[in-house]
């Protein structure tokens, strides 16, 4: 690989990956992967997000948690209802503006453990099938020569060197093409304020709510629908979202 390439991808989940104790409300498992062209990110994205932090905080330090902002959690308690409001709508307008590609992954967990002996890792396949994903949007992009960092949050130690080694292993040639994957990954701290891994962290519980209860409409989920990697035909089943079995 020449050089570094033109885009970034900021990964985060939703739903954990046990196979043992699976929420009966949430049975499933969301790698969600946002693909940034760095240049548009670092231009728009970064600013409009920390000018709405300065707006609504005073400061820029407060990281956007999905479930923090649902729950009205830490810095999202203190806020009354109108600047919530005002807060949320302005959030929304930024993810809806922000120019980036989703690639997703949902495992079911209950039909995993149905239909496989030994399944596999939740969180390891999904990130295999992004990477495959991933790797044909880079190859339409004409990035595959280049090398695409991943960033990851962090889950815990002997989690990251889990995910470290499965990584390693599918981009070495353990992967659908049978060939080495142009990806390296960063995996950081929770507390880390990236803009991108905040994003990425606002997209995956709505993905899996959009699969399991389809009828259930909200706005998040009609702005992601424009974000899916598709095919040639519009399709987003199996390039943009992957659901597996």
């Amino acid at each position: 690989m020449s050089e570094h390439g033109s885009y970034i991808v900021y990964v985060d989940e939703s739903g954990d990956h046990s196979l043992t104790s699976i929420d009966r409300e949430y049975p499933v498992f969301v790698l969600s992967f946002c693909v940034f062209q760095k240049d548009v990110y670092v231009k728009t994205v970064t600013t409009r997000l920390r000018n709405l932090k300065f707006e609504t905080f005073g400061h820029d330090m407060v990281i956007l948690h999905e479930h923090e902002i649902r729950k009205k959690m830490g810095a999202f308690a203190k806020l009354s209802k109108e600047p919530r409001e005002s807060f949320m709508l302005k959030l929304t307008d930024i993810v809806n503006d922000s120019d980036f590609t989703l690639l997703a992954v949902l495992i079911d967990k209950h039909k995993l453990k149905s239909r496989y002996v030994n399944p596999a890792h939740p969180y390891h396949l999904a990130m295999e099938f992004g990477l495959e994903r991933l790797y044909r949007f880079m190859k339409e992009k004409r990035q595959e020569d280049n090398l695409t960092y991943l960033v990851c949050e962090s889950r815990g130690a002997k989690e990251d060197r889990q995910l470290e080694l499965e990584f390693r292993r599918i981009c070495d040639g353990k992967n659908y093409f049978q060939r080495p994957l142009p990806f390296d990954i960063v995996i950081v701290d929770k507390k880390t304020n990236s803009e991108g891994l905040q994003l990425a962290d606002l997209t995956a519980r709505p993905i899996g709510l959009s699969v399991l209860r389809p009828d259930q409409k909200n706005r998040a989920l009609q702005i992601l629908e424009g974000k899916y990697y598709r095919d040639g035909f519009g399709r987003k089943e199996g390039f943009g979202l992957k659901c597996f079995p």
